[in-house]
């Protein structure tokens, strides 16, 4: 023999009496799981770099397309992006689902991973919100249907008494991809740290994500259909290979299908819904503190000093490539941040200044005439005045402007050295925000590979509705706790492995789990089913995290860090798959249904 393609697989149903499972595994049972893991590996690569780009990149694209990048609307945004992945996903997953029973697991497979490979490569490229949103719709579309098709070859390919456990590592391997991922956003982070690049990370960390397309050419050359399945693929068989009719047709399939889909939703929704999430709650907790640092070393103060400049040179103001953004300001108060000190219109009215209005003194424009021309000049070439505001408002701008001035000597120097430091922390920034965002994504993986492998186990005695209850009830817990309690670094490194363990155990669950509630005629389709259908449904959980945050919890409703109330309120979603449970039947020591 000389090579696994000649090979032909032991009969599914082999065991021996005693010894590891792994010991009944042949050449080509191992190359079977090793390409199965290696295709749902670059699928959760893919999906987490998707997690840890996802804040960058609504920070980016909303500016781009004119709407203040603020926290609310990055939840916003961010949480309907991943909604629109998520509906692709499940459109994908029941799609491809068919056609896996149909066409073959091998095939369907190989279109998937080039699916999500290519058009996870051309996200890279998106230039506003919706375009990027359309290309994680299709990205979606080949990561669903890559799931379905691997469990179901390798359940009908590996011995029985193996089979739990190869399903078991082929879950938990998948946290290989993710801890990928986070590697590759850490390293991009601390190369990028101490100067611009004219790249932002989040897109070449797209662009390396094309790189699983080279996975298929394996699969191609080597990977033969299950046995199973050609025993069933005879011409006068093939009208009864994935049919929804048939799967919800018949009351024992459509009764495990609906059971399934309650329990795939509940996991589903406490992941993507709120999980993958605390990724950008680490963000917004370690952004907060960073920001308090430089207070402490006065860049407020520093950043009033470049405001009260540009008020009264903006000739050189315009001149200044790159502007720091209004957003990249310090104030003196983090309350008062969301406002950006007013610096928004300021900076716009200032640039469209009519020098011929005013004229400026060997100190530049005065403070007070630069608001005063700015309520008069309201035009359409300058809708961005100071006109129409408060009182309050205006007052407050005054006397940011006017309040302790810069000597002005040098002052056009001074603008830009001053942009020239905000330029330099706000990258500074950035790469330790997107470092520790890595960190999280690790530390959650790790914690979810350990939960997988751990389920796979105690499965094996408890049976499967024991060790899937619990797992629903700790993961409610450890998210809440989370969510709640997350405030300093070290947390990191115990509250969110302990989550990743208990959240992801339920995965480890759902891949040996599903696969055995239906035939093979339909066992693609019966399992795309459970962990599609509800991941419709569950699509609308990322976009119930940012309404909750931007609206119900928000700063002007009072709360501080709305994201927190948010994530505590949704975990109560753990409780449907909870209530499933005792409705779900045990699998455990059974064949595969035929």
């Amino acid at each position: 023999m000389h090579g696994f393609e000649e090979m032909a697989p032991a009969p599914a149903d082999s065991t021996t009496s005693s010894g590891p499972w792994y010991k009944e595994l042949n050449r080509y049972h191992w190359f079977v799981l090793m390409v199965a893991a290696l295709g749902w590996l670059f699928d959760t690569m893919d999906q987490q770099l998707f997690v840890l780009a996802r804040n960058p990149a609504m920070r980016e694209l909303l500016a781009k397309g004119g709407i203040a990048p603020t926290q609310e609307n990055v939840t916003w945004y961010g949480g309907l992006a991943t909604s629109v992945f998520m509906i692709g996903w499940a459109t994908g997953g029941l799609g491809f689902g068919i056609l896996g029973d149909r066409w073959g697991r091998a095939r369907v497979m190989l279109w998937t991973i080039l699916i999500y490979s290519i058009c996870t490569g051309l996200s890279a490229f998106s230039y506003g919100v919706y375009d990027f949103a359309l290309w994680r719709f299709l990205t979606g579309l080949g990561v669903g249907g890559e799931f379905a098709v691997g469990v179901s070859l390798v359940a009908e390919v590996m011995p029985t008494r193996a089979r739990p456990f190869a399903l078991g590592l082929l879950q938990a391997l998948s946290g290989v991809g993710n801890i990928t991922a986070a590697l590759i956003s850490i390293s991009l982070g601390l190369l990028n740290q101490d100067e611009a690049h004219t790249v932002s990370n989040w897109r070449v960390m797209f662009i390396i994500g094309t790189l699983p397309a080279l996975l298929a050419i394996l699969i191609r050359r080597r990977l033969k259909e299950p046995e199973r399945w050609q025993s069933l693929s005879a011409e006068e068989q093939k009208k009864k290979l994935g049919s929804y009719a048939l799967l919800l047709g018949h009351p024992v399939w459509r009764r495990h299908a609906l059971i399934g889909m309650l329990l795939g939703f509940s996991g589903v929704v406490g992941l993507w819904g709120i999980g993958f999430f605390s990724v950008d709650l680490t963000r917004q907790v370690f952004e907060a503190k960073f920001k308090a640092d430089d207070r402490a070393l006065g860049a407020a103060e520093q950043d009033r000093e470049f405001v009260q400049l540009s008020a009264r040179y903006p000739q050189e103001l315009a001149k200044l490539k790159p502007l720091p953004k209004p957003s990249d300001l310090l104030s003196a108060q983090p309350s008062n941040e969301p406002a950006q000190l007013d610096a928004t219109p300021l900076f716009a009215a200032i640039q469209k200044l009519d020098a011929d209005k005013v004229k400026p003194s060997p100190e530049g424009y005065p403070a007070e005439e630069i608001l005063s021309v700015l309520d008069k000049n309201e035009t359409p070439q300058n809708p961005n005045n100071t006109k129409g505001q408060s009182a309050e408002s205006r007052a407050r701008r005054a006397k940011y402007l006017a309040e302790d001035p810069p000597a002005t000597e040098g002052g056009s120097a001074k603008l830009a050295a001053h942009a020239e430091r905000i330029g330099a922390r706000t990258r500074k920034m950035g790469a330790n925000l997107t470092l520790w965002a890595g960190i999280n994504s690790m530390m959650l993986n790790l914690g979810a590979m350990l939960g997988i492998s751990a389920f796979s186990y105690f499965t094996h005695f408890s049976g499967r509705r024991v060790a899937m209850g619990l797992s629903y009830f700790l993961a409610m817990i450890s998210t809440a706790a989370v969510f709640w309690y997350l405030r300093d670094f070290s947390q990191i490194f115990w509250m969110v492995p302990l989550m990743g363990f208990c959240q992801l155990a339920l995965f480890g669950g759902y891949a040996i789990y599903f696969p055995e509630l239906f035939p093979t005629y339909l066992r693609s389709t019966g399992t795309s089913f459970c962990y599609n259908v509800g991941r419709f449904v569950a699509a609308a959980g990322p976009f119930t995290l940012g309404y909750l945050t931007s609206s119900v919890f928000s700063q002007a409703n009072g709360y501080a860090e709305g994201m927190r109330y948010a994530g505590v309120a949704m975990c109560s979603v753990f409780l449907i798959g909870l209530f499933a449970i005792p409705f779900a039947p045990e699998t455990k020591g059974k064949p595969l249904p035929e």
